[in-house]
């Protein structure tokens, strides 16, 4: 039976990401299906490519639509292909073609790469130009270009792409990148200019702590580049960098990742990279520079680039006097600005995340200077942005700016990988959403060229711990897929050169850091944790594949530190890594044992290989690591763990990684649950975890069916709490529960950022539990949606754009009934668990559930000093009429009261107000008494 709804095809995506050349002679494809009826399922599908003039078609067997194998012989260097999809269904519909899809080839030949590596020989920033003759009509043009630091390219005065801080950071000993670009339009008949800007960018910077810091990478920044310039008569000629070319130094003074830049336009050569240059007689021969001896490979990743400007929207004169502009957001990247003045005047630029006491809170920053300095050139009105750096900051302090000053002459420039918005998750409760909004722009600010654990102090490593938390809530907001893969290679390289040991920071460069030399659990653990997300994700099994000798050469390399024993309790550990009850200048010092931690991950990662073994159909390895992750699992609980359900490290982060990683099942799990319940009530529902425990602790309580002590956390709004940065207007994740405190003073910590987005993992909580939008099967090919609702919200709501199409589950409470919402993509099928346990598996298209689900009522007693304390804990009302009695009496007060009720069992109100005033305990007696008692809402 043929159906009459319509059926359409987007545009195939070829290769992992959107850019318009590929790195790979048989990109892989992907297309996704509109589809009028329910139920489509795609049956066949032909692809055509267009190539040279000649038409071929292949036709595809089955449902497959994403990641397919190319079906065409393999493209050639500067092969330019159109691709164009046609689908047939099961029900007997048979789409249009769809639109085409243009791409290039763009990797060289083998032996093709003749580019020498030119520059000063000094560290400076400076421009290299060459001139060249276009002998007639060209048919295309082709640059590829590449440094050992950051570039930029001009031809004939013109800038010849939207990418900044190109190439990116790779490890550079080993990886360089090449970026590809089609330049026809720039040139023209006769002679042409071609000039490279040229800065240090990571390659120059010093890297470490404090007085610690070093330069990594030896020798002076160098660009290569070679024009591959085709003419309509077949024959081509190719201009490469080499002994020709002329350098000088340029208006760029200095510049540095963590320092800024320092621009003087009074330096500035009109024209310098057009025919209207001045003759080269003031310019010097380059150097060839001696560089890694590195072959350059084809950008597989989006590159950098300015994604969005925001303008100011409050100038601040501080207590000190200076003048401070605020963007209202925590972003990364730097300041735009237009000003007119004399000549040699110079305006500086300071940047920070906060505020601290009215002035600019800079002490975060540590030995970033986070500066950017202007010299005009007196001629007019000027326009400027530095493009050697980036910073993290929502404001910046401006001194010495001429004349009146309006917000109008500057706006911020959001810079970071050039990513395609996937996911979202919204709900009507205010503080939540915006805890949301805030992990969005902290995956914005960190994935820079590389996943970044900060982007504003002497740091902004690639802390491998951080994106293993964090992989998964990435890769349902952005198409990370692409860049993460690309980092991955780097990881591998870096592992390779360890002896296995998968470094704390990619590219390592931070050797003095522990961690770097020998296995750390959760951080090293990375290689097996997020090429497995990567594939469950985006269905991309060549993440695991390309990455598996390194997740076997990681269990190995723990399984020989360890001396064959199933339990890791040697080494250096991180742990619980910034436990909220650690001392701030001893992040390390965690409620639990880092033995436990590290043997959990051991398990974890045996068990991901295990599994990733089997998808490979790698059936020797699947099993020799299964075994390997029985027998530490055996040992685990063995050790750690007691026969009535106890973890011998009695805190929530034990009991987490126990239950979330398979650890514990039946009669011991559930026990377990239900005393990490206990324990999240006897800290007062207010976060007791770490770096590991954070991301899955609400995972934990969910699955032992403690959702509602779980809700109970995520809506503590005192610290230590995911909500309490946002009271304080946090508009990021902050590496700290405490960064700010409730004075307005930043943490006294040596190692304190308001831009830090691993404790944002819940977020994906928030996209599989609450809105309940979860993969079944690799890719979203099957679906889980299971939306779980929170008493105290009216409503949450998630979507997705799954390698199939967009997926999305949404809830709303309309009085005692529940609206649930769902949207199934084409060509996939979701099984639906509705909360009353009803259950369905559905095909494509959109379908509409109500049921009857009344808020929970309780009975509340009457209240008094007497009264249990954790019953007040538990009764929010409650617990606020007592602080808000005792806060208005004695602030300081409140705050003790706080942290005495952080263990509760077997004590009445009266305990932590042994020693209170009579005027604060009549307060509280009073607020108390004015609480209503009986059936409560």
């Amino acid at each position: 039976m043929t159906s009459d709804a319509p059926v359409t095809v987007n545009a195939p995506r070829i290769g992992s990401s959107a850019e318009p050349f590929v790195a790979t002679a048989s990109p892989r494809l992907s297309w996704t299906v509109m589809a009028g009826a329910g139920n489509w399922v795609q049956a066949s599908a032909e692809v055509e490519l267009a190539l040279g003039g000649a038409r071929t078609t292949a036709t595809i067997e089955g449902d497959e639509s994403v990641f397919v194998a190319w079906p065409f012989t393999p493209l050639h260097p500067r092969e330019t292909a159109g691709v164009r999809v046609r689908v047939r269904g099961t029900d007997g519909s048979v789409s249009p073609w769809s639109a085409p899809t243009e791409v290039t080839a763009g990797f060289l030949g083998s032996s093709e790469w003749r580019g020498q590596f030119v520059g000063s020989g000094s560290d400076e920033p400076h421009l290299l130009r060459t001139r060249f003759e276009v002998r007639g009509p060209v048919r295309r043009a082709f640059l590829y270009a590449t440094a050992f630091g950051a570039y930029d390219v001009r031809l004939n005065g013109t800038v010849v792409d939207e990418a900044v801080l190109k190439p990116g950071w790779t490890s550079y000993q080993w990886r360089l990148l090449f970026d590809v670009t089609d330049v026809t339009a720039h040139l023209r008949q006769g002679s042409n200019t071609v000039g490279i800007e040229l800065a240090g960018g990571w390659y120059t910077e010093a890297f470490g702590f404090r007085d610690r810091a070093r330069r990594f990478y030896e020798g002076s920044p160098a660009a290569a580049a070679q024009l591959v310039i085709e003419y309509e008569d077949g024959t081509t000629d190719t201009v490469i960098t080499d002994e020709d070319w002329r350098w000088s130094f340029g208006p760029v003074v200095s510049a540095g990742i963590y320092q800024g830049e320092t621009y003087d336009a009074r330096l500035c050569e009109p024209g310098w990279a057009s025919s209207a240059a001045e003759g080269d007689d003031a310019w010097s021969p380059v150097a060839l520079v001696a560089v890694p001896h590195v072959r350059p490979e084809p950008r597989t990743s989006p590159p950098v680039r300015v994604i969005e400007r925001r303008d100011v929207v409050q100038v601040i004169t501080t207590p000190a006097g200076n003048t401070v502009l605020d963007f209202g957001q925590n972003l990364v990247g730097w300041v735009r600005l237009t000003v007119s003045g004399p000549r040699g005047h110079t305006i500086t630029l300071r940047h920070a995340e906060v505020l601290e006491h009215g002035e600019l809170g800079t002490r975060p920053l540590r030995n970033a200077a986070a500066t950017d300095r202007y010299t005009l050139r007196g001629d007019g009105e000027e326009t400027w942005e530095p493009k050697w750096t980036f910073h993290g900051f929502r404001y910046v302090e401006i001194h010495d700016w001429p004349g009146e000053f309006s917000p109008s002459a500057i706006s911020a420039a959001v810079v970071h990988t050039d990513m395609r918005r996937t996911g979202g998750f919204s709900t009507s409760h205010r503080l939540l959403n915006r805890l949301h909004e805030n992990v969005v722009w902290g995956m914005r600010g960190n994935f820079l060229s590389i996943p970044t654990d900060c982007p504003q102090r002497d740091e902004r490593l690639g802390w491998t711990g951080d994106i293993q938390v964090f992989a998964p809530t990435a890769s349902f907001l952005f198409d990370c897929n692409a860049f993460l893969q690309s980092w991955l290679e780097d990881v591998c390289l870096e592992q390779k050169a360890a002896d296995g040991v998968v470094p704390m920071v990619v590219p390592a460069v931070i050797p003095q850091v522990p961690g770097q030399l020998e296995p750390v659990a959760a951080w090293g653990d990375a290689i097996t944790v997020v090429p497995t997300v990567l594939s469950e994700r985006f269905g991309d099994h060549g993440a695991l594949s390309d990455s598996f000798d390194a997740m076997k050469s990681w269990v190995d390399t723990v399984t020989a530190r360890t001396g064959g024993s199933p339990l890791w309790e040697s080494g250096v550990q991180f742990g619980d890594w910034l436990d909220p009850d650690a001392p701030p200048d001893q992040p390390g010092r965690a409620k639990t044992d880092p033995g436990l931690v590290a043997t959990a991950y051991y398990f974890r990662s045996a068990d991901l290989t295990s599994k990733a073994a089997a998808v490979l159909g790698r059936v020797e390895d699947a099993g020799r690591y299964g075994e390997l992750a029985s027998r530490i699992g055996e040992a685990f609980r063995a050790t750690y763990t007691t026969a009535v359900g106890r973890m011998m490290s009695d805190a929530p982060t034990a009991y987490a990684v126990a239950i979330v990683f398979g650890l514990v099942e039946g009669e011991q799990k559930a026990a377990m649950g239900e005393r990490l319940r206990h324990l999240v009530r006897a800290y007062g529902y207010h976060v007791a975890t770490g770096f590991v425990g954070t991301p899955i602790i609400c995972d934990a309580l969910t699955a032992t069916g403690h959702v509602d002590t779980a809700a109970r956390l995520l809506a503590q709004t005192e610290s230590p709490s995911w909500l309490y940065p946002v009271t304080m207007g946090a508009t990021t994740i902050w590496e700290r529960w405490d960064s700010m405190l409730e004075d307005g003073s930043i943490n006294p910590g040596q190692m304190t950022s308001f831009n830090h987005y691993a404790l944002g993992a819940v977020a994906d909580w928030l996209h599989r539990v609450v809105a309940g939008l979860a993969p079944l099967a690799p890719g979203y090919r099957r679906i889980r949606i299971a939306p779980t609702l929170l008493d105290f919200l009216d409503d949450a709501s998630a979507w997705h754009e799954t390698p199939y199409g967009r997926a999305s589950s949404a809830w709303r409470r309309d009085g005692e009934l529940v609206r649930f919402d769902i949207e199934v993509p084409a060509n996939a099928r979701a099984v639906v668990r509705l909360p009353s346990g009803a259950e369905h598996e559905v095909g494509s298209g959109t379908y509409t559930w109500t049921e009857r689900h009344p808020r929970p009522r309780r009975t509340r007693t009457e209240l008094g000093l007497d009264s249990d304390l954790a019953t007040i804990v538990d009764d929010v009302e409650a617990y606020q009429a007592v602080l808000g009695a005792i806060s208005a009496i004695d602030p300081a007060r409140a705050a003790a009261f706080r942290r005495a009720t952080r263990w509760t069992p077997g004590r009445s109100l009266r305990d932590p107000l042994s020693h209170t005033p009579l005027d604060v305990v009549d307060a509280i007696e009073k607020a108390l008494a004015a609480l209503p008692v009986g059936e409560l809402t």
